[in-house]
């Protein structure tokens, strides 16, 4: 995979960068850093919301795969950050197939990074915008790893408050639900303002000035995302409380810190 076209955008902040920069991680740029300190001073929980956040896609992608889903499409994945997707997914399914999707061109440029699949499974990556999802499903590279005649898992961990016009969102995901078959799954984190609202609206406020337009959706709304799938047991909860572990239970973090709501559906 040749980068030498990629323009890394490094004089505007990303939301990706920004979330590598509140997971700890030293793939971001000053653009990325000073609108990440603006979002800390609105919401000084955001460094652990990024991580509950983290944490459920682990969580999440763990329970899936001890249940036999070999075939994950992960659209808005971030800057590699170990434990990535694929590395959870292949420690209970070593064949697994994953296909990662971002718009951010540094993703691209380290994408080889997701790309270190177990022997037996495969990995891909595809440089794409959920708003284009038609584009995205029919890209070469997700077509040759991921057999659409099979359960697929897929995921939109904090992503789809970034697109923030309703109608928008709702006809994405149901264009990604329609495209899979019974039996696959869709896992969904998404920023709620419901447990901080003035919080919320200083992130929400902050990632506006920064060019980044952001939607703080209801449980309602965010609920309507899984229609006509089953919502698996706990059903839309707080990230934080999803099949919690120990570091994720209540007392340690609370749902005003984690600031999402998160679920995973099956298609009947």
């Amino acid at each position: 995979m040749s980068n030498d076209a990629v323009d890394l955008e490094l004089d505007r902040a990303h939301s990706a960068r920004m979330y590598d920069y509140f997971l700890g991680g030293t793939t971001n740029f000053p653009a990325d850093r000073e609108a990440a300190g603006r979002a800390m001073a609105a919401f000084p929980s955001i460094l652990a919301t990024a991580r509950i956040a983290r944490r459920f896609m682990q969580r999440s992608t763990h329970v899936l795969a001890a249940q036999g889903m070999d075939q994950f499409l992960d659209i808005g994945t971030g800057i590699p950050t170990s434990p990535n997707l694929h590395e959870i997914a292949q420690r209970e399914v070593p064949h697994a197939h994953v296909v990662y999707t971002d718009n951010d061109p540094i993703v691209l440029a380290h994408a080889r990074a997701l790309l270190h699949s177990d022997p037996a499974g495969r990995t891909a990556y595809v440089h794409a915008d959920v708003t284009t999802p038609k584009a995205l499903l029919t890209a070469a590279e997700v077509r040759d790893t991921l057999d659409f005649s099979r359960p697929i898992a897929l995921s939109l961990n904090s992503l789809l408050h970034f697109v923030p016009d309703d109608e928008q969102a709702a006809a994405i995901i149901e264009e990604l639900k329609s495209a899979l078959p019974s039996g696959s799954t869709f896992t969904l984190t998404h920023l709620t303002a419901e447990f901080d609202p003035p919080g919320v609206a200083g992130i929400v406020s902050t990632y506006g000035a920064a060019g980044t337009p952001v939607a703080a959706r209801t449980r309602q709304q965010i609920e309507a995302f899984f229609s006509g799938w089953d919502l698996i047991d706990p059903g839309l909860t707080p990230s934080n409380s999803w099949h919690p572990e120990a570091e994720d239970r209540e007392g340690q973090v609370t749902a005003k810190e984690a600031a999402q709501f998160a679920g995973v559906a099956r298609k009947p």
